[in-house]
């Protein structure tokens, strides 16, 4: 039989990062690896994480509610609710909640890749108490994924 995947509202695995939380929707077990997705909420007046290039999947980010605030090298873009922003491998990124309200992303990977990523950070963030931005890297080096300071492609 076909394994098909139906998430409901309060569904999925929550994973508690301080200001944000990532609710696994898709960890690619259904897709095979094709593509993960989680819905991503986020603080009013709160940074996402440092800005960071992956090396093998894309990564969208479609806005639900709030505006997003995306850091593209050294270009910023403020996204209002109905904005989709997809992101390629190699391109530098980050995100922003500069708003007063809650913002709300539906994050999409392709392939699955990053998802065990938010789950190793609240692993870390159990055993050694709030993410430094050293400790943030390592954890995104495990995914394909490394901390960006310069901002050539």
């Amino acid at each position: 039989m076909i394994k098909v995947s139906i998430v409901g509202p309060e569904g999925g695995e929550a994973v508690h990062l301080g200001p944000a939380t990532m609710r696994i929707l898709e960890d690619g077990s259904t897709t095979g690896h094709r593509i993960g997705i989680g819905e991503i909420t986020l603080a009013p007046h709160t940074d996402g994480p440092p800005q960071h290039r992956h090396g093998r999947h894309d990564e969208g980010f479609y806005v639900v509610s709030g505006t997003a605030r995306f850091t593209v090298g050294t270009t910023t873009y403020d996204a209002p609710a109905g904005t989709l922003a997809m992101i390629p491998p190699g391109a530098p990124h980050t995100f922003a909640n500069p708003g007063d309200e809650p913002l709300v992303l539906l994050n999409t990977f392709t392939p699955d890749l990053y998802v065990q990523y938010f789950r190793d950070l609240r692993d870390m963030i159990a055993q050694a108490g709030p993410a430094t931005p050293e400790a943030t890297a390592q954890v995104m080096s495990r995914y394909a994924t490394e901390v960006s300071t310069d901002y050539a492609d």
